[in-house]
């Protein structure tokens, strides 16, 4: 599948969402707090952090244009 791209920007779009627990690493899991991750068009995990800005910075810097996914 081709990567889906912003109409105004032409950077490939990534889904930003809180990350379920049960879907985290083993060594995540008892993270205390929220974890953001960073999803590809065809919903591969590209990034987990435990900042939702920080989420959006680390798209942003890789060319990536982020947008929130529930």
């Amino acid at each position: 599948m081709d990567k889906i791209t912003h109409p105004m920007k032409g950077n490939p779009i990534v889904y930003v969402r809180e990350a379920e627990r049960s879907e985290l690493p083993d060594h995540l899991k008892g993270t205390p707090g929220k974890m953001f991750a960073v999803h590809d068009h065809e919903g591969k995990c590209l990034a987990l952090t435990e900042d939702r800005k920080i989420a959006f910075a680390l798209a942003r810097q890789n060319d990536l244009q982020p947008v929130s996914a529930h």
